[in-house]
């Protein structure tokens, strides 16, 4: 009887044991799915970033040393002449490259914005140039502002033989030449920001500003584009992001030159680490280059976070 009471409990007892298994794997399939991924983010990106910032406190030159050597290589960075241009470019060029793309996103929003016929079909052609990568975007911007068979020649070709435009080979103009290619691939993108914020107003208000004899400009400039202020602030930290990290466009469209005449923190820190052997100096700007984004998405961060709470 005992054998047979006992025969008879050890299947339930097995079948018990395989269901708890397959409800606790079940319950954490989604963990194991993701872990391989956050292992290698966790190695890759942020490892690789506490690597970084010892090797700019080493006196790592050619080969990394692991010799600590305190400030000594951002003593360095900040006595080169060639580091003063790079961030004197990416005041100019991070500034005017936002600066551009917001003023031609929010008026390409609006525009698009009052229903006009074929507005998917031009949302598209805007939006379409950040499809492409920048090297992509380089090249051809490369070609069209090439002196002799770009936008130079092709005017002179028209008959006006003394026009002139060559910012691209010009010193002092070659920043700017990469403001015009940053601008016509990010401009289509903060377009699509502003004109979903846009669509998402709530049209009680409008239609009750058009009552009270308000005129079209007077909504937007009082009501709507107020009403969306979150979205500049993340457009604004999503270009800022691309602006510091800019570095397959300089790369594609100008090299750094004329001369180091276009190097931007990105192109300085390649040229060091692995042109110029100072690996310790191209460590200690990429760090400075991270603290600058930190010094942007942190606050951007906390206001979200604060907002989430107070809403």
């Amino acid at each position: 009887m005992s054998q047979t009471k006992e025969s008879g409990e050890s299947p339930d007892r097995s079948k018990g044991g395989q269901g708890n298994f397959v409800f606790w794997l079940q319950t954490r399939i989604s963990q194991f799915v993701v872990a391989p991924s956050f292992l290698a983010i966790l190695v890759v990106v942020y490892g690789f970033i506490l690597w970084t910032g010892y090797i700019s406190l080493s006196d790592s030159r050619m080969l990394p040393s692991y010799n600590f050597a305190g400030l000594e290589q951002y003593d360095r960075l900040w006595s080169m002449s060639r580091w003063y241009t790079a961030l004197n470019n990416m005041l100019v060029f991070g500034g005017l490259y936002i600066f551009i793309s917001l003023l031609i996103g929010i008026t390409l929003a609006i525009l698009l914005d009052q229903r006009i016929r074929m507005e998917g079909a031009l949302r598209t052609i805007f939006l379409y140039p950040m499809a492409l990568s920048f090297i992509v975007t380089g090249t051809a911007w490369k070609w069209i502002l090439n002196p002799g068979l770009g936008v130079q020649q092709f005017v002179r070709d028209l008959g006006f033989e003394t026009f002139t435009f060559d910012w691209i080979a010009d010193r002092d103009m070659v920043v700017y030449t990469l403001v015009i290619a940053a601008v016509w691939q990010a401009s289509g993108f903060v377009m699509a920001l502003f004109l979903a914020a846009l669509r998402g107003v709530d049209q009680d208000i409008i239609k009750a500003a058009y009552l009270d004899g308000a005129s079209l400009p007077r909504i937007y400039t009082t009501i709507i584009i107020p009403s969306i202020k979150p979205v500049f602030l993340s457009a604004v930290v999503i270009l800022s992001h691309l602006a510091i990290k800019s570095f397959d466009l300089v790369v594609a469209m100008t090299a750094g030159g004329p001369g180091v005449a276009s190097d931007l923190p990105a192109t300085f820190m390649f040229a060091m680490s692995f042109q110029r052997n100072q690996l310790g100096v191209g460590a200690a700007s990429a760090m400075m280059m991270l603290a600058t984004v930190m010094a942007i998405m942190v606050p951007y961060f906390y206001s979200q976070l604060r907002g989430e709470r107070h809403a």
